[in-house]
């Protein structure tokens, strides 16, 4: 359920079209259990997500079976207007679009998405950035969440710190960005390089790509947590969900406010 589904059932009671018990179920039950058949039920889907957090929630695939992540997609397919299935290997998308056919592979970021609906533009501006080719199927997903929650996303790919020259010819165009998600292995350095030049916040994920001792993203995740340029804000190793959410979270929740004036009712 989400803004526009809540006043359709308010609506809906004053029309005297939905009674007061269905208004209540609908309310008061904001859960709905999976796989419930005689066995205890593997997931528990929370429908008012979106109500509460602006977006609905998303299926990570990685860890369930193909089976367990169809009847999730399916459960939420009617009342999300966005579902994202996140962490998809291959076997597992193809098993989801041949159950739901509406339902779309995004190959570079490893997702699966269901939309009913557009997603409604906030006028957020995003920035995604890669240091490396590798880095990039973690920054699709950052760059593929922020898109579902209305942003208007920039990628720019490829651009670290070995070949600085990359990243200086791109920096200009940074600056009119709300924020900005840098994805980087290795130790990580474009993150800090990107919050020197840029006046935005950065979310910075750290990558489990490279040798030997980056320990499978390890170095990298506290070169970030040791960053000495200050606004870096950081995620786990390779969640690339995590920082396209905090992104278009924040900048969507500063905007809104800032278009109904900036009032609030504690004010």
């Amino acid at each position: 359920m989400n803004d526009e589904a809540l006043r359709r059932l308010l609506e809906g009671i004053a029309a005297g079209e939905v009674t007061p018990e269905n208004a209540e179920r609908q309310l008061r039950f904001p859960f709905e259990t999976v796989g419930d058949d005689g066995k205890t039920p593997f997931a528990r889907l929370d429908h008012h997500r979106e109500l509460r957090r602006g977006f609905p929630e998303v299926v990570l695939a990685e860890g369930k079976t193909a089976e367990q992540v169809v009847a999730i997609v399916q459960a939420l397919r009617d009342t999300a207007g966005q579902t994202l299935v996140t962490r998809t290997a291959p076997d597992t998308a193809r098993a989801v679009l041949e159950a739901v056919p509406e339902a779309v592979w995004r190959a570079e970021a490893r997702a699966v998405v269901v939309s009913s609906t557009a997603p409604s533009p906030t006028g957020a501006r995003i920035g995604v950035v890669s240091a490396g080719t590798s880095d990039i199927p973690v920054a699709e997903e950052a760059a593929l969440t922020a898109e579902l929650m209305g942003a208007d996303v920039r990628r720019t790919f490829d651009i670290g710190v070995a070949g600085i020259q990359r990243l200086l010819a791109e920096a200009s165009t940074f600056r009119s960005l709300h924020a900005m998600v840098v994805v980087a292995g290795m130790e990580a350095a474009l993150a800090p390089v990107v919050a020197g030049l840029t006046p935005c916040p950065i979310v910075a994920v750290p990558t489990s790509t490279g040798y030997g001792a980056s320990w499978g993203g390890l170095t990298a995740l506290l070169s970030l947590l040791n960053s000495c340029a200050p606004g870096v804000t950081v995620v786990n190793i390779d969640n690339g969900f995590g920082a396209g959410y905090a992104a278009a979270l924040a900048v969507a929740h500063f905007r809104r406010l800032e278009s109904e004036g900036g009032r609030r009712s504690d004010d």
